[in-house]
């Protein structure tokens, strides 16, 4: 995902989108461990889609607590 893509996405959306990244990051772990996991950049992927989108989170909530 791109940072502009998530930064049009509400609130809401990023939450549920941060748990879908977050269960598919353990279910790509249990995978690799397991010796099953074909692309291993996935997981690295993943894991750069997650920063970004808990990084854009905190920017939303800290823009929302100085309107308040």
């Amino acid at each position: 995902m791109k940072a502009q893509e998530i930064r049009e996405m509400e609130e809401d959306g990023l939450d549920q989108k941060l748990v879908e990244l977050k269960d598919q990051l353990f279910k790509l772990r249990f995978q690799n461990e397991l010796g099953q996991l074909e692309n291993s950049a996935k997981i690295q992927n993943i894991r750069k889609d997650i920063a970004r989108i808990e990084t854009i989170l905190t920017e939303m909530r800290a823009k929302a607590q100085a309107k308040a």
